[in-house]
């Protein structure tokens, strides 16, 4: 497997995109100071909707809402942009104790049993009628493709990799998931670039997908991308939890409680963001598996 094929294997979310990777290299960073015991202290990008933004209008502020007051707790915001030094300005610095979404592959900070599990997805006008699932399917040589792209470098994600394998090169456009920071919700122009014919079809993140799609002034269909065993190891699903710092057991354990009391109202806040979800990998549940060593 080639190293950039890894690393696409592991960048894989709209915001967990970027600092995925970025994390790998970031350093160790001072002890964390204890937090004030009424604060529920969280690490989030500001303008990261449908995740997160400082007006708290996205999924991971409400389920962050939720979680406080069952603990009786306010909560607090360190904001950072998720990319190169999240995790080691935030986190790690001992400024914040969680991060609301992290897939549970991240080897950086201990995670909770994930809470859902989505998937790269394809988004296309409704009025096309192309409702392409597969990422085989002979039509995506003759369309014009979206991909999001990560960093300064142009680094693809899963699909764009697996278009590449197949010789799909020529017709495809590519994203930055960076974008411009001064506007709102950057990765969200892939989407309007569907919804104003600029492209005919997107390969997307689902929760940035399913959310902007049912905002978008022209109707968007988003149906979940198939056909992706033959381009393995790259990956098109994850389980996505909660994060704390290496070696907060006890906090790991009380998210933990928390996201399995709240299935319900978890499900209910995912449904209202539109955001697509699959059946948890079972095999990646936290509750299966041993306790991180300490």
């Amino acid at each position: 497997m080639t190293c950039s094929r890894c690393r696409a294997a592991a960048c894989w979310s709209i915001g967990l995109l970027a600092f995925t990777c970025a994390a790998l290299a970031s350093g160790t960073a001072r002890a964390a100071e204890p937090g004030s015991a009424g604060e529920f202290r969280v690490c989030a990008d500001p303008n990261n909707l449908p995740f997160s933004n400082d007006h708290q209008a996205g999924f991971e502020n409400a389920i962050a809402d939720l979680f406080a007051g069952q603990l009786g707790q306010s909560v607090s915001y360190t904001w950072w942009a998720q990319r190169r030094g999240f995790i080691r300005n935030t986190l790690k610095a001992g400024d914040c104790d969680v991060v609301m979404g992290v897939p549970t592959r991240l080897e950086t900070v201990e995670t909770t049993r994930p809470y859902y599990r989505s998937s790269y997805v394809f988004v296309s006008r409704s009025d096309r009628h192309l409702d392409i699932a597969s990422m085989t399917d002979p039509r995506l040589r003759s369309l014009k493709i979206g991909v999001q792209l990560i960093g300064d470098d142009g680094f693809n994600t899963p699909p764009g990799h697996a278009l590449a394998d197949q010789g799909v090169i020529d017709n495809v456009k590519g994203y930055t998931i960076y974008g411009d920071y001064r506007q709102p919700n950057p990765p969200a122009r892939i989407l309007e670039a569907v919804a104003s014919g600029e492209i005919d079809i997107a390969a997307a993140w689902g929760p940035l997908a399913g959310y902007f799609a049912r905002r978008s002034p022209i109707a968007l269909t988003v149906v979940p991308i198939t056909g992706t065993e033959q381009f393995a190891p790259l990956l098109f699903q994850f389980d996505i939890a909660i994060g704390v710092r290496k070696g907060d057991g006890e906090r790991r354990e009380t998210m933990d409680r928390l996201v399995a009391r709240n299935q319900q109202q978890i499900a209910r806040i995912l449904d209202e963001y539109g955001v697509p979800v699959l059946a948890v990998d079972q095999q990646n549940d936290r509750a299966d598996r041993p306790e991180p060593a300490q």
